[in-house]
């Protein structure tokens, strides 16, 4: 079973939570980035199997790079990271075609259910 997953965030610290709840739970951060720019250019390189998305990043932010990412890949798996409080946000990102959602603080058990849920 294939699990390549790019980590997107402009915090390090976050990416390093969620690496780590990943490869603990047996998949691959097949790359990262810090912002939406980024983001596409990693996807378009990488081809991940999954992209979990900062919402809020500076530059681009995670639902402008969400819209380019399904504009190259329909088919593309992404699930949203936000804060608490973003709600409207996150309803436009599931518009755009984000999977799931997952808030921060990042709940472990959460993470690796909204990923099996979303790579089915």
């Amino acid at each position: 079973m294939s699990n390549r997953i790019l980590v997107v965030d402009d915090a390090a610290f976050m990416r390093m939570m969620i690496r780590d709840i990943l490869s603990k739970n047996g998949y691959e951060v097949c790359g990262e980035a810090n912002d939406g720019n980024q983001a596409i250019e990693k996807f378009k390189e990488l081809k991940p199997d999954l992209v979990t998305m900062d919402i809020t990043m500076p530059e681009m932010d995670g639902i402008q790079a969400l819209k380019e990412i399904k504009k190259m890949d329909p088919d593309a798996k992404v699930i949203m990271c936000s804060a608490m409080g973003q709600q409207a946000m996150v309803i436009d990102a599931i518009q755009a075609g984000a999977k799931d959602f997952i808030v921060k603080p990042f709940q472990a058990d959460r993470v690796i259910e909204a990923i099996k849920k979303t790579m089915g």
